[in-house]
């Protein structure tokens, strides 16, 4: 993969954030390829329970400073960066005081997912790209990991379809068995459809519980990463039924020719 440009979206990353499957993948999958040559950029939110201080994030002035909007509202998009110590990697953090200032990732104290989650992902999808066009930075592949990340692959497909840049981009997902309880807000669709995103493209969001953004994310993807040896059966199946390239799961210690061997087979 020497010299591929691979541009990681995730909803966590060691060692930003406690340990779980997402994060720590989203943290091996692009050592493994920075081991191997390849250029890397990482993506994620940051939310407010991350140390600031203790991990040297730092404000990008040059790409800070922009209005993205969601739902009919201008919210300001702050870009800070950090780098991976001992690795040189650097992760790009997608920051906003209404929406990643709490200090917490998902939920409140009490389990209870935050009502402006589905928003939180728009604006999260649109900070990465619009970070990505202001560094001029072209993917080969973008590879998606959890769920906050999901909405990425729909906004490519339709938002930003006519952005030269990313013309022979790829999206990969990853799909992980880490899910949530209940449903994000109701309104959801309409916010994305907002943007002049088709009904028909994304009515898997009429219900926007966790399967469902998974299963929108799919169906703009150009190649599926089985990245849970335990995903819901409904999933399973409609990963199999999407005709789309898919890995299996593959365990932690053959995950770099597998995921390496796909990566060359979807370029």
């Amino acid at each position: 993969m020497e010299d591929k440009r691979i541009l990681y979206v995730s909803s966590e990353v060691v060692p930003y954030l406690a340990e779980n499957e997402v994060s720590l993948m989203s943290y091996d999958v692009p050592k493994m390829i920075n081991d191997q040559g390849g250029q890397i950029r990482i993506f994620m939110p940051r939310y407010g329970n991350i140390n600031e201080r203790r991990h040297q994030l730092h404000e990008v002035i040059r790409l800070s400073g922009m209005n993205l909007v969601v739902n009919d509202l201008d919210m300001p998009l702050i870009i800070k960066v950090a780098s991976i110590p001992k690795e040189r990697i650097q992760v790009y953090f997608i920051d906003n005081d209404e929406y990643f200032k709490r200090k917490a990732t998902f939920t409140d104290e009490d389990g209870v997912l935050y009502p402006d989650n589905d928003e939180r992902a728009i604006f999260f999808a649109k900070g990465v790209v619009e970070t990505v066009k202001k560094l001029n930075w072209v993917p080969d592949i973008i590879h998606v990991h959890g769920w906050m990340a999901s909405m990425l692959p729909v906004y490519m497909k339709h938002f930003y379809k006519n952005e030269a840049l990313f013309s022979e981009t790829k999206i990969i997902t990853s799909v992980y068995g880490q899910s949530f309880d209940g449903t994000l807000d109701a309104e959801m669709i309409n916010k994305v459809k907002f943007d002049n995103i088709p009904h028909e493209a994304v009515k898997e969001l009429e219900a926007p519980n966790y399967d469902n953004l998974i299963m929108s994310a799919i169906n703009h993807s150009d190649g599926i990463i089985v990245a849970s040896s335990s995903i819901s059966t409904s999933l399973t199946n409609f990963i199999e039924s999407s005709q789309k390239p898919f890995l299996p799961f593959t365990a932690k210690e053959n995950f770099a020719s597998a995921y390496t061997e796909f990566y060359k087979s979807l370029l």
